[in-house]
């Protein structure tokens, strides 16, 4: 058996090595470099592909809910009309029945007669704008009916109040009584003790008839 020959390292063949490896190290470095920017170019271009599908989803989402909120707010003014269409038919056929039972002739009210009856004044003077339903008139006296189809707790302040509106808009009436009624379709207990308790006269319908409660009758 031949015994292998080991030959001499020289200058000449380290630095060939050496140059060897280094060639090595930067062609895996460059190849490395290359697989790192392909990654990136990769995650980069997916990422924009993402963000372009779920702006289009948002946009798409948005333009729907658009959409469906428009249809809504349609429907809610839509019931809105038809409510308040309900409620102001329901208040002129409250203010033609009661209008009515006082054009038949019944104009003592308040305890007292009355000569002229006069229908929804408007009264327009700045800081005292106001409208009265029925203004009953006498030498002495005025009597202000506020007429509701549905009559409410707090509708009881504002019918007091009428009382200072009216002597604003007509100062011809300054040193007249005023007298306040409340005439309704419909009445609940809180509501009558109430208008009782303020002094307010209480008109409303029972059957086929008009009943007048004019209990504790206060002149404003």
């Amino acid at each position: 058996m031949e015994n292998a020959v080991n030959t001499p390292a020289t200058p000449e063949s380290v630095w060939e090595a050496f140059r060897e490896l280094s060639l090595s190290i930067k062609a895996s470095g460059a190849e490395s470099d290359r697989q790192r920017k392909e990654s990136e170019a990769k995650f980069y271009r997916e990422l924009a592909e993402s963000e372009a599908k779920f702006d289009r989803a948002l946009e798409k989402s948005s333009a729907e809910f658009d959409k469906r909120s428009a249809e809504t707010d349609r429907q809610i003014r839509e019931l809105k009309e038809t409510v308040n269409g309900i409620s102001k038919t329901n208040g002129l056929i409250a203010e033609e029945y009661f209008s009515n039972s006082f054009k038949e002739g019944k104009q003592t009210i308040f305890g007292e007669k009355f000569d002229v009856i006069s229908e929804r004044t408007k009264g327009n003077v700045a800081g005292f704008e106001d409208e009265y339903d029925l203004v009953f008139f006498n030498g002495k006296s005025i009597g202000i009916i506020e007429i509701k189809n549905r009559g409410r707790l707090d509708d009881i302040p504002k019918i007091i109040n009428k009382a200072k509106t009216f002597r604003g808009n007509f100062p011809i009436y300054q040193n007249h009584r005023i007298y306040l009624a409340l005439a309704s379709m419909v009445f609940h207990q809180r509501l009558e003790d109430e208008c009782t308790k303020q002094g307010i006269a209480i008109i409303k319908q029972v059957g086929d008839v008009v009943v007048f409660n004019e209990k504790h009758l206060k002149a404003y």
